[in-house]
């Protein structure tokens, strides 16, 4: 797969998953919206290490750098 997912973007993805997963763990969220927030922080990690996101490729974007 072509990567499409820069720097800066792997790093918002992975700050978002770590306020997910504070929010989780002092009970902020709870019930079916943290089931549903543990879902798309799973979703944004491993997209940012495979630097890939199907959503990117699907309208087209690339936050990756070319060169």
């Amino acid at each position: 797969m072509k990567k499409n997912v820069g720097t800066v973007d792997k790093v918002i993805r992975i700050v978002v998953t770590a306020i997910i997963l504070v929010l989780w763990f002092t009970h902020v969220v709870t019930g079916t919206l943290a089931v549903i927030l543990l879902i798309l922080a799973g979703i944004l990690v491993v997209t940012s290490l495979i630097g890939t996101c199907p959503l990117y490729m699907l309208f087209g974007l690339s936050t990756r750098k070319k060169g």
